[in-house]
């Protein structure tokens, strides 16, 4: 990551002819919102002294609370590839704090930042977070409305011959260079029009920060090739769903603190406890790492998405999965996630509870090496094997029983998070369905 100081900004927006430049956060429920100044301002949002109105962003604060600080992180400074007007736009990711000059308990970057603290206090000097993001290119209407018609008919993997969202795909990858990131691999996914770009690694914060640009850089992009991005997780019906499989290692001393030689699967102590966190508080943080209603499709209609609460190393049909990488590569991929979550609560989520796992020194069950969608219930009980949650309901249900993920969003986002999703469920479960419809309406 670049790090830049007030006087590099200031000179490079003079030299670049920037003209405007985005304030940005994002709420609790993961929407990017901005406020965008002139450069003129510019001074002044550096000082941390642009103000707006919290009361409009959801989740944020009440009317009569409603004065909040933009205080922007100068590291997140990056000028967008695109123009407008001939004018260049810069952008500043922002910490959101009160009114007393504290960070605001609401807002989930910050939030992050306070449990990354709580991993320090603890040894550690950073979680490397490498993402896997899915999403699916959707065509545009005549009126320019998406639609759920893919952009091309291609499979895993598939070349240009059957994909016609290749040059859109190729265009976020470069965008996405040009703004600094060091992207690893593209490729077409498994469903008709579905896409994964993988870029490199980073401490919890950046890696989130970089989740967000991610999405704004592909939802612009794909507007110009007259296709919708939509990172919703399961938009086709038969067809898989998109995950966002997170890669996890803890360093102390610059060195991976998971890796042990000695051990015969290369693993050590510090990382079974931390799995063993993982696993433990798994039902607890689905509704963070899954928050949609939608995201339970995905969950519940195997294509590899994971529904139960194992690790192995190869397998793939386990919440989590050990990469056969080791050394300085030797991580835990989380299989569960979907591209739908807030990734600032979403990692503050699992960085707690395998936090919680070493804390307790919590011992890890043997692995699960076996197909576990081919197990009968009676052997996955033999193994001990749960599920997850089966809805955003029961995902709830179970966040609310779950202390250490509650303490992981702190009391003001858990909140406002519980609120809004069990609101979401009740709006859900009152719709009547055209499946409905078509089961019922002439035989009853």
């Amino acid at each position: 990551m670049t790090e830049y100081s007030r006087e590099d900004i200031l000179r490079i927006a003079e030299n670049e002819n920037v003209r405007f430049i985005r304030l940005q956060f994002t709420d609790i429920l993961g929407a990017i919102k901005n406020v965008e100044i002139p450069v003129s301002q510019l001074d002044k949002a550096l000082d941390g002294e642009m103000m707006f109105d919290g009361s409009s962003i959801e989740g944020f604060v009440r009317l009569e609370e409603s004065d909040m600080y933009l205080k922007p992180d100068f590291n997140t400074w990056v000028i967008f590839p695109w123009e407008h007007n001939g004018r260049r736009i810069a952008r500043l990711i922002c910490d959101v704090y009160d009114i007393d000059g504290n960070p605001f308990e609401g807002d989930p970057r910050s939030n992050l930042k306070r449990v990354v603290k709580e991993m320090e206090e603890m040894g550690y000097e950073g979680m490397n977070l490498g993402a896997e993001p899915e999403f699916f290119l959707f065509k545009l209407d005549k009126e320019g409305n998406p639609t759920t018609e893919p952009s091309d008919e291609g499979g895993y993997f598939d070349l240009a011959a059957m994909d016609d969202g290749e040059e859109c795909r190729r265009e976020i990858s470069r965008t996405l260079e040009e703004m600094g990131f060091e992207v690893e691999m593209f490729h077409h996914e498994n469903a008709p029009g579905q896409q994964e770009i993988s870029f490199k690694y980073a401490d919890a914060v950046t890696s989130s920060d970089n989740l967000q640009t991610f999405k704004l850089v592909a939802k612009t992009v794909a507007r110009r090739y007259n296709l919708h991005a939509t990172f919703m997780p399961k938009p086709i019906y038969g067809q898989p769903g998109s995950g966002m499989h997170y890669n996890v290692s803890l360093f102390r001393d610059g060195k991976n603190v998971f890796y042990d030689e000695n051990d015969e699967f290369g693993l050590s102590k510090e990382m079974r406890h931390f799995m063993a966190g993982l696993l433990m508080h798994a039902r607890g943080y689905t509704a963070v790492c899954n928050p949609l209603v939608n995201s339970y499709k995905r969950l519940q209609s195997g294509f590899e998405a994971p529904k139960y609460i194992a690790w192995s190393g190869r397998n793939r049909s386990p919440l989590l999965r050990i990469p056969s990488t080791r050394g300085a590569a030797t991580r835990a991929e989380v299989r569960s996630l979907d591209p739908s979550a807030n990734p600032y609560l979403a990692t503050a989520a699992i960085l707690k509870a395998g936090l919680e796992g070493i804390r307790n020194e919590t011992e890890l069950d043997t692995p699960v090496d076996e197909n576990i969608y081919e197990m009968t219930k009676k052997q996955r009980d033999v193994e001990n094997i749960e599920d997850l949650p089966t809805t955003l309901y029961t995902a709830l249900k179970a966040l609310r029983e779950d202390e250490v993920i509650q303490e992981a969003l702190g009391k003001h986002i858990y909140k406002q998070f519980y609120d809004n999703k069990y609101l979401e469920w009740q709006m859900y479960s009152a719709q009547i369905t055209e499946w409905e419809l078509d089961e019922y309406l002439t035989q009853h």
